[in-house]
């Protein structure tokens, strides 16, 4: 991908070691970035076959001059004020496909089980710059999933905080579906240490789905509920010699924890009780494109199902 350096390299090819990012070095790795598929193709037209089903809502737009993306979500029919609300989100790293497309997939096929039990917020595309451009940032070089906080200086953060804020105190489970992919270890960890101004220390990357649980309020049955229902549908990750799954310690199998709130995750943006982060391995060996998608909606169907029955 545009971009792309060798894990061998010492440096990243941008800036100067050891010296944050400023405006010219984030203008040259923004230069760097191609489109490489359509958001109004493959998410917009999805979204539009599903406006017989769902009211659909922008709840914002992008101005990435010359590029405007208008941001979409999809509400259940039925919406009713009172009745608790299940948030699905995707694509807030618009370079993790399943997460968008897994999150399409649910509506589709799945999300008409959950009618009148459940007011649905279903989130696609978060970040359709990236999703584009196969990328974790944004074009300011900003990571929406550490931007979600007041303030927030990504505008894909702060659309997502504002659709959410009138019904937040009725969000009961929230599902955000990601990706951990080779390129993590190969260009997005290593820009990160660039433009930050910090040394890349080499990791791993795991093979198989994990989830993020909050280390704040940790929910380990509704973790484990979620696990056992992917696992039918793609392999749980395993720890690594250290006991590990990216660096944090695995609390049960294929579950680390986070602090989302303080890390400015999307997952942390309502108190929902039941929260979690899905990661997906898309180049597995042992898993496809489609697999990918199905254990994404799998883990949204476990999790609504576990937040009804609780």
């Amino acid at each position: 991908m545009p971009g792309a350096w060798s894990m061998q390299s010492p440096f990243y090819p941008i800036g100067t070691p050891g010296v944050p990012w400023g405006e010219a070095e984030i203008a040259t790795w923004l230069a760097r970035q191609r489109r490489q598929r359509g958001y109004a193709d493959e998410v917009l037209a999805a979204i539009d076959r599903l406006r017989d089903r769902f009211d659909v809502v922008q709840y914002g737009r992008l101005d990435y001059e010359p590029d405007v993306y208008p941001l979409f979500a999809l509400r259940s029919r039925d919406w009713l004020e009172g009745r608790p609300v299940a948030l699905v989100t995707g694509g807030v790293h618009g370079y993790e496909t399943s997460g968008v497309h897994g999150a399409l997939r649910f509506a589709d096929r799945h999300a008409a089980d959950y009618a009148g039990r459940l007011d649905l917020m279903i989130v696609p595309c978060v970040s359709p710059w990236g999703y584009e451009r196969i990328h974790r940032w944004n074009p300011r070089a900003l990571d929406p999933n550490r931007s979600f906080r007041p303030g927030s200086p990504a505008p894909e953060s702060a659309a997502l905080m504002a659709l959410v804020a009138p019904f937040a105190d009725r969000v009961q489970v929230h599902i955000d579906l990601h990706e951990t992919t080779d390129t993590d270890e190969s260009e997005f960890r290593p820009a990160l240490a660039a433009r930050d101004g910090r040394p890349f220390t080499p990791g791993g990357i795991p093979d198989g789905f994990y989830l993020v649980d909050d280390a704040d309020s940790p929910q380990p049955g509704f973790q484990d509920a979620v696990i056992r229902a992917v696992s039918r549908v793609t392999h749980i990750a395993p720890a690594d010699a250290r006991g590990e799954i990216i660096g944090s310690p695995v609390v049960a199998p294929g579950v680390i924890r986070y602090a989302l709130r303080p890390l400015g995750l999307c997952a942390g943006i309502t108190d929902a009780p039941y929260r979690t982060t899905t990661e997906v391995y898309p180049d597995s060996p042992r898993a496809t494109p489609d697999q990918c998608n199905a254990a994404q909606a799998a883990a949204v169907c476990a999790a609504l199902d576990y937040a009804l029955e609780h």
